[in-house]
């Protein structure tokens, strides 16, 4: 079974440990912060039994718990390691010196893979001498419930290093979709800024409300978006399928596009947003709402799972 290193333990290094844990991998996690790594211990313990619950979880939540191993020094977590998953701060002035710590501790056919959420591989790995294998896998927060995972590959990454990973991905129950070359912000943000930024801009021009707008989402858009993607969605959506939909709605977008015009996120829009989800949410109410997130999609995945394809 390969053997996982997991570095950094905050709130996505904790989800990737129950990630793997969960579909049997054995995990060293590290952080250079000790408490870090107690806390997120105590996380994943709280959590397991939950997923037990939901049906996520084929093992009893001790048996889980039990393959994850907190490591006292980086050297430690990664020696072994067949797989590293690096969750440091997302800025690459940090990202490249723990590279070279990386590099330097890890064997030489370990996998490097960072869970940068748009900064690419090659911002930080070109000086490696075995940049080869480094790589992007971009979770969805959280990864134990949202499956996906984009894999972007630099310029110089190997393509077995990319299909290993793909494989990884698998074997750990994730969904991976591959990035064929670098852009900025990998696919799936690009996906989601472009809805942010339509949403941003409907707002700004007084066309709808903000809790309105959340509902074309959430109780419209995203409840088919919970089980197809975009493409298929219109596919299904016209009578002779996709290009008949394009000819049927293809000048209507071209018009809106149009009108798209870019719009800048100034601190009285962002401002005025904040103010209305405080309204809607006071800011002391928030970790119970993130809680709530989860208990969704946890019972979101279960129904999903629970559904023949």
């Amino acid at each position: 079974m390969t053997k996982i290193a997991v570095i950094g333990a905050g709130l996505i290094g904790r989800a990737w440990c129950i990630v793997f844990a969960r579909a049997g991998f054995e995990v060293n996690v590290w952080d250079q912060f000790p408490l870090q790594t107690t806390q997120a211990m105590a996380f994943i313990a709280d959590r397991l039994p939950e997923l037990r619950a939901a049906g996520l979880l084929p093992h009893e939540p001790e048996t889980v718990l039990a393959r994850i191993h907190p490591m006292a020094s980086m050297w430690e977590a990664v020696r072994d390691a067949d797989y590293i998953q690096e969750n440091g701060p997302e800025r690459s002035d940090i990202k490249r010196p723990l590279f070279e710590e990386l590099e330097r501790a890890a064997r030489p056919d370990a996998i490097i893979a960072s869970s940068s959420s748009g900064i690419p591989a090659s911002a930080f790995t070109e000086h490696l001498k075995t940049r080869n294998r480094c790589l992007i896998a971009h979770p969805v927060n959280p990864p134990y419930l949202i499956p996906l995972v984009e894999i972007c590959p630099a310029p110089w990454t190997d393509p077995a290093v990319t299909a290993r990973t793909r494989e990884i991905m698998i074997e750990a129950g994730q969904v991976p979709a591959t990035v064929k070359k670098e852009i900025e912000g990998f696919a799936l943000n690009r996906l989601q800024g472009a809805l942010l930024a339509e949403a941003f801009r409907l707002v700004a021009d007084d066309v709808i409300s903000p809790a309105d707008l959340d509902a074309l989402v959430k109780d419209g858009l995203g409840l088919r978006w919970s089980f197809m993607g975009p493409l298929e969605t219109i596919d299904l959506n016209a009578p002779g399928g996709l290009a008949d939909y394009c000819n049927r709605y293809g000048p209507l977008y071209a018009t809106m596009q149009e009108q798209m015009k870019p719009l800048e996120w100034d601190a009285a829009l962002v401002n005025r947003l904040h103010a209305d989800r405080r309204a809607e949410l006071p800011a002391n109410m928030q970790p119970v709402r993130q809680e709530w997130r989860d208990r969704r999609l946890m019972a979101l995945l279960a129904h999903k799972a629970a559904q023949p394809e």
